[in-house]
């Protein structure tokens, strides 16, 4: 992402006099003037080019730097060809030198700080890509330079700038100061405040990111660095939307599931519609609910249909013998929208008097099992039974060595793997 800058001072806005310092007095000059649209400005000119040995100054106002560790000094100006002054000296010059001072307060004077050097800190020499000569400034034909400079690490609660002319003809047409920072920006499903651009050109300022609204972390931590020119880069670790809601917005906004809609797990996928015989209660569901008579199996995935119980299974068809009953049966009619249908024996011993039933003991042995049949036929083994089909069985049972027989109801029921969960 571009980066942006905030303005501490643009000389192009003034409405009035500038008012910047100079030094000596015979120096520069505040003029009004002209920018390249031809809009009316304030500028700074000299042209002292036949004096030697000049050191002229001009000083801005104090500038407080709002917490910007690097600043960037946009300079508009034009310079005078020298070969095109007759008679100029050889210390005709097409430069000039920027400077800075730090301050914590607005303490600078005529005098203070001295207009040397040190205490100034050099920034750079300028030099002009393009000049003017006489011709040219007959015909008003304008060539303008833009250079930009940036210095740091600045550490007080302020600075000033300061332009030295040391014998060039010259006009300091504009003059903008500001810092870069990096905006604040969502990626990588993070928010990311607005930062800074770091003290050295080549700084990586880092930011740390916080998920967006009902997002998660994924990897930590969540990172974004913000380089020298106000752009983020090199990003570390992600969020994504938590179960029942989805990205929206390229990733900026995580939206609760509408209703009859769910998400069951953190990921970047989008929201799916309710199984076939399911609904949701609420938005932002993580799972759909079955509706009244339909079920879901504990290992069924959220994205199963529910389903229903099978019907009964068909064409019962019994063998018996004096110790053994041999059962087979064709699968039901409705298998209530599963493909995993099992079965299950029920039997039950119930004596000759008025007492309850009970279920089989250990003595009635089913082969392959009693239950989770998934084939259509089971075999049972009792001492002595005889049988009485054809709904269930009741077979009677007499067990050696007593002279009450035992009466076993034998219930066949399929049993859909869901008909064993919750709705």
């Amino acid at each position: 992402m571009v980066g942006v800058f905030t303005v501490l001072m643009d000389s192009t806005t003034a409405t009035a006099e500038l008012g910047w310092t100079l030094y000596p007095a015979q120096g520069w000059e505040e003029v009004s003037g002209y920018d390249e649209n031809m809009n009316t400005i304030r500028t700074y000119q000299v042209c002292n080019v036949f004096d030697s040995s000049q050191n002229n100054w001009v000083r801005t106002k104090y500038i407080r730097r709002r917490g910007a560790q690097r600043i960037h000094v946009q300079m508009k100006f034009s310079v005078r060809d020298c070969s095109s002054i007759p008679n100029v000296p050889g210390s005709c010059k097409e430069t000039f030198n920027l400077y800075y001072y730090e301050s914590d307060s607005d303490v600078a004077s005529k005098s203070s700080p001295p207009w040397m050097e040190n205490p100034w800190v050099k920034v750079d020499t300028i030099a002009a890509d393009e000049s003017f000569s006489q011709v040219d400034l007959g015909g008003r034909i304008m060539k303008i330079n833009s250079e930009v400079r940036s210095f740091g690490p600045v550490s007080r609660n302020g600075f000033y700038l300061a332009f030295q002319d040391y014998g060039a003809c010259m006009s300091l047409i504009a003059v903008r100061v500001f810092y870069r920072k990096c905006p604040r920006v969502v990626q990588n499903g993070a928010v990311f405040p607005e930062t800074l651009s770091g003290a050295e050109s080549t700084s990586l300022v880092a930011a740390r990111g916080v998920c967006v609204p009902n997002g998660e972390e994924v990897d930590v931590p969540i990172k974004l660095y913000c380089n020298g020119d106000g752009e983020w880069m090199v990003p570390i670790g992600r969020c994504m939307c938590k179960a029942g809601y989805e990205a929206v917005e390229n990733g900026t906004l995580c939206r609760a599931c509408e209703s009859g809609f769910f998400k069951a797990a953190q990921g970047d996928h989008g929201c799916q519609q309710c199984p076939i015989n399911s609904r949701t209660t609420t938005d932002g569901a993580t799972n759909c609910v079955c509706r009244t008579g339909y079920y879901r199996s504990d290992a069924d995935p959220p994205q199963m249909p529910c389903t229903t119980v099978p019907s009964a299974p068909q064409s019962v068809i019994s063998m018996v013998n004096e110790t053994s009953l041999q059962l087979e049966w064709s699968p039901p009619q409705e298998a209530g929208g599963r493909e995993d249908v099992v079965y299950n024996i029920i039997c039950k011993s119930c004596g000759s008097g008025r007492g309850g039933c009970t279920r089989c003991g250990d003595n009635v042995q089913f082969v392959p099992r009693q239950l989770g049949l998934t084939d259509g036929r089971v075999h049972i083994k009792l001492s002595l039974l005889v049988c009485f089909p054809p709904s269930s069985f009741s077979c009677v049972h007499h067990p050696p060595g007593q002279q009450k027989s035992q009466q076993h109801h034998l219930v066949l029921v399929p049993a859909g793997s869901a008909q064993r969960s919750h709705p």
